[in-house]
């Protein structure tokens, strides 16, 4: 591995076993249930729907891919790539109250990432993204400086659109938060969960097919562009923040956003600059599935915002064997090489650009 052919994941998830031992203890969503008969996994359930069995089975099976750092590394081997920056997958602890016990799961969780990330090698590196106790801005603050000064593989933090308590991410209060990211050059890894309502069929089940392909997408798409509207980039030009799933649907509509806010007297003098100025300051993970996407972030922000992610252990090959390539990864490879781009900036996209991002010295 050198700089010049790196692969790096920034867009991989893990579900602590510490994480699990608690979710084992809840009686409501989320929640692990017990296998359904002797033999299988654990299931999760993160969704309300998951729960009562309206729209799929109660939750997905909990195999060793969702918490062994071997299967990571393993993954990691398969698909060539040399360094992945794990995050929680979703829901972190959104769900839990503002209490002391919230800011030390958080920690614990923290320190748990860092021992996982520990076990990485030379060969196949690994880091993270912290996880915040959101329901208190104070405890959050003091586990970012607890991050930042302890916790040497965790580069970042990965956060819901929910913001504290659900007042979302252009809350006045979260301000201070982003500061102190900021100050310590920690990325936000913004990562949607809660969808945005969308009607479901009245003819047909379509399972989360919808929720996920669209409800994601639209979510980080909204929170953005409120975050935006705020100002926060305007009062923190130096906060980083890593948008999943290629910005949802930013990338597409900037130009529009742009327009309605230019005619609306509501918002139109608040920004120093128009909205697409300051998608322009944000990076985007290529989990696109389609060059479309790729090219459309890459028109938007310029490919040296873009970075490679694989959205593992989700998503798993439909056929089940060992050897085989997971087609998820396979397509956002392709989607980036087939972007009518040049060589330079797809080694970038798959590995130079999140070195950089992230403060990852080769």
């Amino acid at each position: 591995m050198t700089r010049d052919n790196v692969i790096v994941d920034v867009h991989t998830h893990i579900y602590l076993p510490e994480y699990l031992d608690m979710l084992r203890e809840r009686s409501q969503v989320p929640r692990i249930l017990p296998p359904l008969q002797e033999g299988q996994d654990e299931r999760l359930v993160i969704l309300p729907d998951e729960d009562k069995g309206v729209t799929t089975k109660h939750g997905r099976p909990v195999g060793p891919a969702y918490y062994d750092v071997r299967e990571k590394l393993a993954f990691m081997e398969q698909h060539d790539i040399d360094i992945s920056v794990v995050s929680l997958a979703n829901p972190w602890l959104d769900f839990l109250p503002d209490t002391k016990e919230t800011a030390h799961c958080a920690r614990r969780l923290n320190e748990a990432m860092e021992t996982y990330c520990q076990q990485g090698n030379a060969k196949r590196q690994l880091f993270g993204m912290a996880t915040l106790p959101l329901s208190s801005i104070d405890a959050s603050i003091a586990e970012v400086e607890y991050v930042a000064t302890h916790l040497p593989h965790l580069r970042g933090v990965i956060m819901g659109t929910a913001g504290c308590q659900g007042r979302g991410l252009d809350d006045p209060a979260l301000l201070p938060l982003y500061e102190v990211l900021a100050r310590h050059q920690l990325v936000i890894f913004l990562h949607p969960h809660y969808g945005v309502n969308l009607p479901s069929s009245n003819h047909h089940n379509n399972g989360h097919a919808v929720a996920l392909a669209l409800g994601f997408p639209f979510e980080t798409t909204y929170a953005v562009t409120q975050l935006i509207l705020a100002g926060v980039l305007d009062k923190v030009p130096n906060l980083k923040i890593l948008l999943a799933h290629a910005g949802g649907t930013l990338p597409f509509l900037a130009g529009r956003l742009d327009s309605c806010v230019a005619h609306d007297p509501a918002v139109a003098n608040r920004l120093q600059h128009p909205p697409s100025h300051y998608l322009k300051m944000l990076y985007y993970d290529a989990v696109i599935y389609h060059s479309t996407g790729v090219k459309a972030a890459a028109d938007l922000a310029g490919t040296d915002r873009l970075l490679f992610g694989t959205d593992h252990p989700f998503f798993p090959p439909l056929e089940k064997s060992k050897s085989s390539r997971w087609m998820s990864v396979d397509s956002n490879l392709e989607a980036i090489r087939h972007a009518g781009l040049d060589q330079e900036k797809v080694t970038d996209i798959m590995g130079r650009n999140a070195l950089k991002l992230f403060g990852i010295i080769q």
